[in-house]
Formats: C-alpha cells, sequence, structure tokens
C-alpha cells in the first residue's frame, strides 16, 4: 500500500507569551504579586524601582516593542520603539496614603519549637543514658499534635535496625509514660481517649472523677452526645453530667498545638486586593497596592541601545548585534511585564465595580439577605470579559469591606425561585438556616425534617436532601451532634 500525501487545514489559537504572562498575573493574589514583582525585579536588569512620585497620564502612552525575530535583519532604529520622551514609568504604589502613614515592624524572638521543649524536659528527668536514648526516640515520633501515632512495637523495630537496640515493649511503656508527665499536659497520648485521660488526671476539680469516668467508660457515647444513656450508666444526675461535660471540653484535643510559636509555623496571612469604602454615602473601590513597588525602564540601557544603533561601520555592526540582541529582548521583557501589569490592574477593577454594581444593595450594609444570585456569567456579560477570566479574577481574590474581610467566590451563588415566584440566592437561604441552628434550643436541636418545614413556611420549597447539603456546607453537624445538656 502506496503512502499518500494529503494536505490539511486546520485552524488552531495559540497564545502569544504576553497574553499568558496576563493570564498567569491574573490569576495570583496581591501578596503573590508583590512576590512576582519583586522576582522579575532580579531577573530583569532593564527594570528598576522608581523612587520618583511624578506620574502624569502621558507615561501611560507608550508604543508597544518590536519584538518580531524576522525584524533583526532590518535597519536597527530604537526609535522604533523608544519614544522622544522620557521613558514612560508605571506606577504600581497607590496615592491616596498620608506620608504619616508609618508601617512599622515590630521585632521578635522566634522561641524554642514544641519538640525542643520535650527534649529539655528529658534533663529534668531522672534518666540514664540508655533511657535518655529511648526517650528522645520516643519524642522524635511524636507529632505536631502532640500524639504518638506510631505503636510501641514498630518502634522496638526501628530501634533494633538503626540503633542496635534490643528493647521490650514494656520498658519503652515504661519511658512513655515518664513522657506522659511531660507538658503540655496529653503530650504523648496515641489517641483522643487517651490524651484527655492524661488531661483529667492533673485537673483539680470537683467534676474531675464523673468527667474522667465519662472518658473512661463512656467514650464511644459521650462523642456520639447520647448523654441519656452516660447518666445512666454512670448513675449521674443532669446537673453532675452537664459540669462534668462543661470540664471535658475545656481541655485541649491538640496539646501540641497549644505549645507550638506562632513564629514557627506558617500561617495564612490574608491580603485584601481591594478596599471598599463608603464615602459621603457612596461606595468607593480602590485596589490595594500599598506594598507594591514602582516600575520603570533603566535609561543607562537605553542610552546603550541607542549607542549601538549609532555605529554606521557594517562589521562594527555586525560584532555589537549580539548585544543588541540580548539589550532588546530585555527591553521587551520589561515592556511586556508592565503592561501584564497594567492589564491586570485594569481587569480587576473592571470586574469588581461590576460585582459591586450587580450587589449594590448588599455592599451597603453587609445584609445577606439581601444578595442577589448571581453567577459568573452575569459578570463576564457585564464587563464584556470571557467567563474563564472572571473566574480567574474572583479565584484566590479579597476585598475588604466596612463589615468584614470576604473572598470574592463568597458573592457568588446560584439562583433559587420561592413560592411567590421571587428569585432568592442561596447565600439567603444559608442565611436563615444558620441562623435557625444558632437560636434552637440545644436540648432538642432542629433536624433537618424540622428545617425543611420551617423554610417551606417561609415560602422557600426545597428538599430534606438540600437543606442537609446547605447544613454541610456551612460546617455545621447534624442535629445530633448539636445536642447539649
Amino acid at each position: 500500500m502506496k503512502n499518500r500525501l494529503t494536505l490539511q487545514q486546520k485552524l488552531l489559537q495559540k497564545l502569544s507569551p504576553q497574553q499568558i504572562q496576563v493570564i498567569k498575573l491574573l490569576e495570583i493574589p496581591t501578596l503573590q504579586l508583590e512576590q512576582r514583582i519583586k522576582k522579575e525585579l532580579e531577573e530583569n536588569p532593564v527594570l528598576e524601582m522608581d523612587g520618583d512620585d511624578n506620574y502624569s497620564e502621558e507615561d501611560e502612552q507608550a508604543p508597544e516593542l518590536r519584538s518580531d525575530e524576522d525584524k533583526d535583519d532590518e535597519e536597527f532604529s530604537v526609535e522604533d520603539y523608544i519614544p522622544d520622551d522620557e521613558i514612560p514609568n508605571y506606577r504600581l504604589t497607590a496615592n491616596n496614603y498620608s506620608p504619616d502613614d508609618k508601617q512599622v515592624d515590630i521585632p521578635f524572638s522566634v522561641g524554642d519549637t514544641f519538640h525542643e521543649f520535650l527534649y529539655e524536659q528529658i534533663g529534668m528527668s531522672m534518666l540514664d543514658d540508655r533511657e535518655r536514648k529511648l526517650a528522645e526516640y520516643i519524642i522524635g515520633n511524636i507529632d505536631e499534635d502532640g500524639y504518638l501515632r506510631r505503636d510501641l512495637l514498630s518502634i522496638s523495630d526501628d530501634l533494633a535496625f538503626t540503633l542496635n537496640m534490643d528493647v521490650p515493649g514494656e520498658e519503652l511503656e515504661k519511658i512513655l509514660e515518664i513522657i506522659q508527665d511531660f507538658d503540655p499536659p496529653g503530650v504523648g497520648a496515641r489517641d483522643l481517649q487517651e490524651c484527655l485521660i492524661l488531661q483529667l488526671k492533673r485537673r483539680k476539680h470537683e467534676s474531675q472523677p464523673v468527667a474522667l469516668a465519662v472518658i473512661r467508660d463512656a467514650f464511644e457515647e459521650f462523642t456520639r452526645k447520647h448523654y441519656d444513656k452516660i447518666a445512666r450508666r454512670l448513675s449521674v444526675d443532669d446537673e453532675e453530667l452537664k459540669q462534668a461535660i462543661e470540664l471535658i471540653l475545656k481541655l485541649n484535643p491538640k496539646p501540641g498545638s497549644s505549645y507550638s510559636n506562632p513564629h514557627n509555623r506558617s500561617n495564612q496571612h490574608i491580603v485584601p486586593d481591594f478596599i471598599l469604602e463608603i464615602i459621603d454615602g457612596e461606595l468607593q473601590l480602590s485596589l490595594n497596592q500599598r506594598n507594591m513597588p514602582e516600575l520603570r525602564i533603566n535609561e543607562s540601557y537605553l542610552d546603550m541601545l541607542r549607542s549601538l544603533t549609532r555605529s554606521k561601520n557594517g562589521s562594527s555592526r555586525n560584532a555589537n548585534r549580539e548585544a543588541f540582541s540580548f539589550v532588546k529582548q530585555k527591553l521587551d521583557s520589561a515592556r511586556w511585564f508592565i503592561d501584564a501589569i497594567r492589564q491586570r490592574q485594569q481587569t480587576l477593577l473592571v470586574t469588581m465595580l461590576e460585582i459591586i454594581d450587580f450587589q449594590k444593595e448588599y455592599f451597603m450594609d453587609g445584609d445577606e439577605t439581601k444578595m442577589k444570585p448571581m453567577i459568573l456569567k452575569d459578570i463576564a456579560e457585564r464587563t464584556g470579559l470571557d467567563i474563564s477570566t472572571v473566574s480567574r479574577v474572583s479565584n484566590s481574590k479579597y476585598i475588604q469591606t466596612h463589615f468584614g474581610i470576604y473572598p470574592l467566590k463568597y458573592f457568588f451563588s446560584e439562583a433559587m425561585q420561592k413560592d411567590t415566584g421571587e428569585e432568592v440566592s442561596t447565600r439567603e437561604i444559608k442565611k436563615i438556616l444558620k441562623d435557625c441552628i444558632d437560636n434552637e434550643d440545644k436540648r432538642h436541636p432542629l433536624t433537618d425534617e424540622k428545617l425543611t418545614e420551617i423554610l417551606k413556611d417561609k415560602s422557600y420549597n426545597i428538599a430534606r436532601r438540600t437543606v442537609a447539603k446547605y447544613r454541610e456546607q456551612l460546617d455545621i453537624p447534624v442535629a445530633r451532634l448539636r445536642k447539649e445538656l
């Protein structure tokens, strides 16, 4: 069979490097953008931070750089992409802050880690060298929550292979008991039940005996909140059981976390991308750009490019072609980056302004019942942007309002129709559910069936499984687990 040559025509859509850069910058929040700008400053010598506060609209009018590779063979003309006036700088910093505003960095000293704290306590115990080694090895297997997740038999096997120590389980059990007397109370426990027992043993409280009995003898009923069964099994009245439960609830289920130095943990720090204020009764939106550096093109590289293009001698020009190509490539990259930042900021503002306009009643006072149903398509149609672009803007972005900081995704919700025909946001239904549960009788919490009936009385005709889904989305447990004495 002979091979045949065929001619096919395909229509492909490819993104340019500039478009890809804009998309990537659009996805990241403000905190990561700051880091991205710093990285670009380190990698591209043509970019620099500008300390000059002078800025005008004329600076925005920068022509595009020529970047086609096939133009390298043409006569070099730097004026094709460098204007006669000053090289435009693009201001990234916000100019609505007073010079009196100060960002004071408070110094702090990082303390010992949780495990270092445990190792220090070994030195205060009367242990010989062998026992000290075993204690250190056990502590090394304790996790950040303070639990020993590995069984002693596995640790015994590890000691035999790694340290060539033959240690029976009984000996390790005795060392573990010593560690369980360390601070914080509950450390070295192998499960939650043991952790709570260790803490209760150190408590001096009139309800301690009953609380200890609850955890030791009725732990499963306690986790299921079957208080009637517990009272019958332990032969205690409701008041005694209530005080014991209150004591148990004050215990720490993760004793290690109570000691961990906050400076040693990677806490999520939310930096709002937008700031919304009410000024003279009107909503005013601004981008949070306080820590953004101001970027511009380095003049020395422009002078270098000009000098490279003035050469009349052909051989000299060819010799300088490599240098010209390098400087031009860095200038192109710098211009593209500055333009990508500008497009990012403009797209963010346009999108957020339409979200605010759509949800204006809600943003005035923060009342969730005034939030309208809104999906990505609604904002895409209002802005003229693609749905994927709106999705990128709303992802991982936060806005600071006068009633709190919220992720942009919070304002998007599906619509649901009431019996009256009115369309309402599912956010409104969740708010009603939460209010009902917050105000319920904790002795007899509302079941999903009862919540469904309450919503139907309010003209929200939804199924019980939908109520259960909304309750789970609100991170609210079932009625049985909300029961209190």
